[in-house]
This record gives C-alpha cells, sequence and structure tokens, in this order.
C-alpha cells in the first residue's frame, strides 16, 4: 500500500503516520462525516425552527463535501486516480457561511422561538467539537500532505463548532432569562 498523498500530492516519509495508520484514520473520518451527514439530515427535517432547519440542510451538504474530498484522499492512497474536481468546490466558503448564518439568522428571528432546537443545537456543537478535536490531533503526528489535509479537515470542523456555540450560547442565554415555562 502507498503513502498517503495530501491536497497538495506530497506523500509521507520518515517518521509520522504510517500508510496504514493513515488508512484507518481516513476510514474512521469517512464514517464519522458520514455519521455527521445523517444527523444533520435527519434534524433538518425535525427542527422547528426555520433558519435551524436552513443552517441544518447547509451543514448536510458541507458534510457531503468532507466526505467525497475524504474519499479522494483515500483512492490517492489507494493508487486510484482521484476525481479531478475540486471536492469542496461550492461547498465550503471559508467562514463566510459561518458569519453570514450568524448575522442573519440570529439577528432577523427572536431566539425564544429556537428553545426546542436547543437540545440538538448543543449536540451538533459536541460532534463538529469532536471530529476537530480528532482531526487536529491526527494532524499533530501527521507529516506534509497528510497534515495539511487532516488541519483543512480540522478548520472547516472549527467553523461549524463555532457556529453551533455562537448559536447555542445565544439562544441558552435567552431561554435561561425567561419566566418558568418558557
Amino acid at each position: 500500500m502507498g503513502c498517503l498523498q495530501g491536497v497538495d500530492g506530497t506523500g509521507m516519509d520518515g517518521e509520522g503516520m504510517s500508510a496504514i495508520d493513515a488508512a484507518k484514520v481516513l476510514s474512521y473520518a469517512l464514517e464519522r462525516e458520514r455519521e455527521g451527514f445523517a444527523f444533520f439530515s435527519s434534524h433538518a427535517e425535525r427542527a422547528q425552527h426555520a433558519a435551524v432547519v436552513g443552517i441544518f440542510r447547509r451543514l448536510a451538504e458541507e458534510e457531503q463535501g468532507h466526505i467525497r474530498f475524504i474519499e479522494q484522499l483515500i483512492a490517492t492512497q489507494a493508487g486510484q486516480s482521484p476525481s479531478t474536481a475540486e471536492p469542496m468546490a461550492g461547498v465550503h466558503e471559508s467562514s463566510f457561511f459561518t458569519a453570514r448564518a450568524i448575522s442573519e439568522m440570529i439577528e432577523q428571528t427572536t431566539t425564544e422561538a429556537m428553545v426546542p432546537d436547543l437540545p440538538v443545537l448543543r449536540m451538533a456543537f459536541l460532534i463538529e467539537r469532536d471530529l476537530a478535536e480528532f482531526y487536529d490531533s491526527m494532524a499533530a503526528r501527521a507529516e506534509g500532505g497528510t497534515r495539511q489535509a487532516l488541519q483543512r479537515l480540522a478548520d472547516w470542523e472549527r467553523e461549524h463548532e463555532r457556529l453551533f456555540r455562537t448559536i447555542h450560547d445565544r439562544v441558552f442565554a435567552e431561554y435561561s432569562g425567561m419566566p418558568w415555562g418558557g
């Protein structure tokens, strides 16, 4: 099995994560991203507030992009020709989505109406935080292109983590100031 190549096409050599370890990490990451996609898709259908529905739908799309990105890394590792299409084209616009979502969603709605979605917002935050920590941890043990690919994934998850923490904290602050019974 060949060395894992990262987004810049460089492989790993010397010390650090072996190709077998990288394969396990990527397999694990792929499953977690698939779970994230299922989580956001499912909760987009069940969320009670339209803004939350919109955010979950967008995050499900971004998780699909993460899945394609990891699948391309796995294909490259296996010596297959990865797709020539940019795996994240049109999916991740840096922090644009996060900033836009926070400003539009929170400022144009009553956070009180989002209280029923508070537990799922907290779960989303924790899922994103855990995955970002996993990617950071693995990136610290990797080298070259592998480190860059894992760090890129960690950065994307950190954006999601910040989004959900901000939304959760605002909604929770509103909720905690409400009279008993909401």
